[in-house]
């Protein structure tokens, strides 16, 4: 009834019905099968198991492969092949097998005459193993003293003869594996010369002690104990165990001496001595005990021992579990004391060194340790979690969590802000005023309006503040109406019809908002109505009202104030400001000018009597120049108030200078008076003093000097200064002569310092080489010995002789 064509599968190449397989093999089986459609090929185990999870498929499934083989994977396979017209199958079983493995050989043993030999050999495989064993290549059978038994070899009171190489054999059919050990019977009397007796085992006082007798001996010998030359008996504290060792419990200093261990068998015997030395026990004297500091105080841990002199005894420190490796030079820890002394100093001790320390005391023969508790106690650590809650113009309410007390209670917040304007942090005011260390919000108060704000809190305890918190977000404040006013409202000057009102500018932080500005309100003196006028600059500090009607020099009443885009805010109080001026109207008379050397000249003039009309006069100003043409002023001065001369000096020699004088206020300067003029004197002589000669003669100094010659461009000689000083004195004494000749009286306490120089009217000239006049010197300036013998004078006396002193003409 079928499609044409079609038919139920035929299986062509098929698995064998039976397949033996070895352990970690790869197994495959083939199932190919033809039919129209193209079979599906399946796979399944007939015992109910599933399919190994390793298996691999290949060709469609036609081939099964199980790498790997093991024995739970044996049993009977079906392959079924089907499609729409039918299905067919084909089945075969698995067979495991595996040669002999050893689980268990046997090894090398040593043993005694008369002792018993067991060993015990096994071997997997399947199908399973049967055993049999060899001596030197020859089976082993049962005999009196031996026993075989499924892999067992059992051989009771062992003898030299039973000496040898055996070899335990597993089989089945498919291979068979041998394990080979040697068996060597020993006999001999006692030795203790590979494991002799300790020659000194150390005991402290009130211990207990093991003292081992382990010698070699076949068979094993009968083990007795001597002290000294007696036989040794068993007590309470004195015990000789199964294994022959000797057991002394709480020791005392008079178990001291020599131990000898005597061993014996059939064979031999043998003896060994060792000594029991006893010492004190280590003791923690001084231990360290609980402590409760201040962060930067320095402290000692105690930790001291008495011990046996002759133990060496090590200290170690032990801080939360850690060594402290003192030989590294830890900061902050030292080791000090001696030999029976492990104190430990903490110095410039920090938070961070609160725990527990163990002094751990250490011997050859024992450990001991004490621990104490180290509370370091601090400032507290930052609060945390600072949170601007709510902000308004002049309030900002604060929320924190409290940081670390750091082992002592907190006693005190303290609020700090910064804004763009401070320096640094500042503390603030708050609601409530103190902050208990139980408060962790508050209101801060007092805040500038339209402000930029960062807080932080502080923290104090008994022990002083902490390190401050973290900023908390930066918020502005709302705006506000300003409140302070400007201040020093001053002004005047200008010019004509003008008032000119100045004051000093409001800071940006007192500003309290956008579009600030100022306000000015004036009137005149006597006025009842205020003119208001609006500055809109932030940055103004001065404001210039313009009206002609404005007369010079007149008072107005004057208040500045502020205003922002929330409304306008406090004026000053009233201010007498003036208004602009006119320049002064007139010039002042009787101008002259005389010249007092080459390079000095005094300009005089009268003052002006002036009025408002006239214009006020504060102060004169003088110019001065060469040219006639008045094209290049080379000078200009002043002088204030009424004064009405003026010495101007620097000026060139022998030149003819103009000057004029005019008055100046605020509003600018006045005319200028006619110009007159004067020649400055020709310069002071160029050439200095020159052939000076001095004699001192006991208290008398004469000095003589050639007259100078000037030349035709320079002011004659009209006298000569005599300058004169103690060498170790600044103070300089000046004599004036028309001579070229003077004597003078000095004292001899110091050497003397003189300069000559000329005067003249174009001022003084230059001066000679400073002369160095020797004390107690009876020498001229030629080294000649004076005849007089010299005279110490305890001041200096000064003596014309026969000449006059002219006042020198200018």
């Amino acid at each position: 009834d079928g499609v044409m064509g079609e038919y139920e599968p035929k299986i062509e190449v098929r698995f064998p019905e039976t397949i033996q397989a070895a352990k970690d093999s790869s197994v495959k089986l083939e199932c190919f099968a033809l039919g129209n459609p193209v079979p599906d090929i399946s796979w399944r185990r007939l015992d109910g198991n599933p399919l190994p999870g390793k298996i691999k498929y290949s060709k469609s499934q036609a081939i099964l492969e199980i790498p790997n083989f093991q024995q739970e994977d044996e049993g009977f396979y079906e392959c079924i092949a089907g499609n729409l017209r039918g299905r067919n199958l084909a089945k075969g079983q698995l067979i495991f097998y595996a040669p002999p493995e050893w689980e268990q050989k046997i090894q090398n043993t040593y043993l005694s005459i008369y002792d018993n030999l067991f060993w015990e050999c096994k071997a997997s495989g399947k199908p399973n193993p049967w055993y049999t064993w060899l001596k030197n290549g020859e089976r082993l059978n049962p005999q009196e003293r031996i026993q075989i038994e499924n892999g067992t070899l059992n051989i009771t009171m062992l003898n030299v003869s039973d000496s040898g190489v055996y070899q335990c054999a597993a089989e089945n059919k498919y291979r068979i594996i041998y394990a080979n050990a040697e068996l060597r019977v020993l006999a001999s009397a006692p030795d203790f010369s590979k494991n002799p007796i300790k020659k000194n085992s150390v005991v402290q006082v009130g211990g207990d002690i093991t003292i081992e007798c382990k010698p070699n001996a076949f068979p094993r010998a009968t083990l007795s104990w001597k002290r000294g030359m007696e036989n040794l008996r068993q007590s309470k504290r004195v015990f000789l165990s199964e294994d022959g060792s000797l057991k002394i419990y709480n020791v005392t200093r008079s178990d001291a001496g020599s131990y000898t261990c005597v061993a014996t068998n059939q064979f031999g015997v043998a003896k060994n001595t060792g000594s029991l030395v006893v010492k004190e026990r280590t003791v923690i004297t001084i231990p360290p005990s609980k402590m409760d500091v201040t962060v930067g105080e320095s402290i000692v841990l105690p930790c001291q021992v008495s011990h046996d002199p002759s133990i060496e005894v090590v200290f170690i420190w032990s801080f939360n579990g850690d060594v402290i490796d003192l030989k590294k030079g830890v900061a902050h820890f030292e080791r000090i004391g001696g030999e029976s002394v492990g104190d430990l100093m903490i110095r410039n001790i920090q938070l961070n060194h609160s725990g527990k320390y163990l002094c751990t005391v250490k011997t050859t023969l024992e450990s001991l340790s004490a621990v104490a508790d180290i509370i370091v106690r601090g400032p507290p650590g930052p609060p945390e979690d600072v949170r601007v809650e709510h902000i308004s113009s002049t309030t900002s309410q604060l929320s924190w969590r409290p940081g670390s007390d750091n082992n002592s209670p907190i006693q005190i917040f303290t609020v700090q802000a910064r804004t763009p304007f401070s320096v640094g942090w500042q503390a603030v005011s708050t609601v409530p005023e103190i902050l208990s260390g139980k408060t962790y919000n508050a209101t801060v108060v007092g805040l500038s309006p339209w402000v930029e704000y960062e807080f932080r809190v502080v923290a104090g305890n008994s022990i002083g503040i902490g390190e401050p918190s973290k900023a908390s977000e930066l918020l502005r404040t709302k705006a506000s109406v300003p409140v302070v006013a400007p201040t020093n409202i001053n002004g005047g000057g200008g010019s004509r019809s003008e008032l000119v009102i100045t004051w000093e500018s409001i800071p940006e932080e007192l500003q309290n908002g956008e579009e600030f500005g100022y306000i000015i309100m004036l009137r005149p003196v006597g006025s009842t109505a205020w003119t208001k006028e609006r500055v809109p600059s932030v940055e103004s500090s001065r404001f210039v009202y313009r009206n002609e009607s404005i007369t010079p020099l007149s008072p107005f009443e004057v208040k500045v104030g502020v205003y922002n885009n929330e409304g306008e805010g406090s004026l000053s109080t009233v201010s007498i400001v003036y208004s602009g001026e006119d320049e002064p109207q007139l010039a002042p008379r009787g101008t002259s000018v005389q010249s007092f050397s080459a390079s000095e000249m005094e300009v005089s003039w009268n003052a002006i009597a002036w009025n408002r009309n006239t214009g006020r006069v504060l102060g004169y100003e003088v110019l001065y120049w060469t040219d006639d043409s008045k094209e290049s002023i080379i000078g200009k001065t002043r002088v204030n108030g009424n004064v009405t001369t003026k010495n101007i000096t620097g000026l060139k020699a022998n030149t003819i200078y103009f000057a004029s004088v005019r008055a100046y206020n605020t509003a600018g300067t006045g005319p200028s008076s006619p110009p007159v003029n004067v020649t400055t004197k020709k310069s002071p002589p160029s050439q200095p003093p020159a052939n000076i000669a001095w004699k001192l003669t006991n208290s008398k100094l004469c000095l003589n000097w050639e007259h100078v010659k000037t030349m035709e461009n320079e002011s004659e000689v009209l006298g000569y200064k005599i300058l004169y000083r103690q060498n170790r004195q600044s103070k300089t004494h000046i004599l004036e002569t028309n001579n070229t000749s003077a004597e003078l009286l000095v004292p001899f306490e110091e050497d003397y310092l003189i300069e000559i120089r000329t005067v003249s009217d174009g001022g003084d000239g230059s001066s000679s080489e400073e002369i160095r006049i020797p004390k107690m010197s009876s020498l001229s300036s030629r080294g000649i010995p004076a005849l007089e013998p010299s005279i110490y004078f305890l001041s200096v006396v000064i003596i014309f002789y026969s000449f006059t002193i002219q006042p020198l003409k200018r």
